[in-house]
């Protein structure tokens, strides 16, 4: 089984990261791709809605994981991240003969085979299948999130850097899900307020 991770969220300033991790035959693959499938940031919000029960129905695998603001805070941003996708990987049902992995940098907590792709999202059907379940699971998220946590704008930056969201952090202070790591520009005395 092969089995293409990425993740989406490392540059925002709220929640956690998310990372998805999906096994796809080749004609899977082939299927996906004749349906648009492609890195989720080169796609609208309503085309990876879409997609997302097609990926779920030809996969023969896929599962999710996150990384918590706090563990961001705790441990930084990469090993988060690491912690996101080996949380999707432990979550499948058999153990990957071999890890796609989006970018430069090893998964340095998992053991088995691997192989870091540059733009492994735009070459590999896997991983993008992986980049569209994580962004509109974790799209998801912030819009639910966004009642919870009124006046930041969640719905429609999902925790992403903004100008209305560092003006709704100015005015109102970070939640307990903002990451206090990222905020240190903004609130340069303590890193966030309290």
């Amino acid at each position: 089984m092969i089995v293409g991770v990425d993740e989406v969220g490392r540059g925002c300033l709220f929640g956690p990261v998310f990372a998805a991790a999906v096994s796809l035959t080749e004609s899977a693959a082939a299927e996906l791709t004749a349906l648009g499938l492609t890195d989720s940031k080169a796609l609208s919000a309503r085309r990876r809605v879409d997609l997302v029960p097609h990926i779920q129905a030809k996969a023969s695998a896929w599962a999710l994981g996150q990384g918590s603001a706090r563990e961001i805070d705790a441990h930084g941003i990469r090993l988060a991240t690491e912690l996101a996708m080996l949380r999707a990987l432990q979550k499948l049902p058999k153990h990957p003969e071999l890890v796609l992995v989006d970018g430069v940098l090893p998964l340095r907590l998992w053991a088995g085979d691997q192989r870091s792709i540059v733009r492994g999202d735009s070459k590999e059907a896997s991983i993008a299948a992986a980049s569209v379940l994580a962004k509109v699971t974790r799209d998801g998220l912030m819009q639910r999130l966004a009642e919870r946590f009124p006046g930041y704008g969640l719905e429609r930056h999902a925790g992403y850097g903004t100008v209305l969201h560092r003006q709704s952090l100015l005015a109102a202070g970070p939640t307990s899900m903002h990451r206090r790591s990222f905020l240190t520009r903004l609130f340069p005395s303590d890193g966030a307020q309290s």
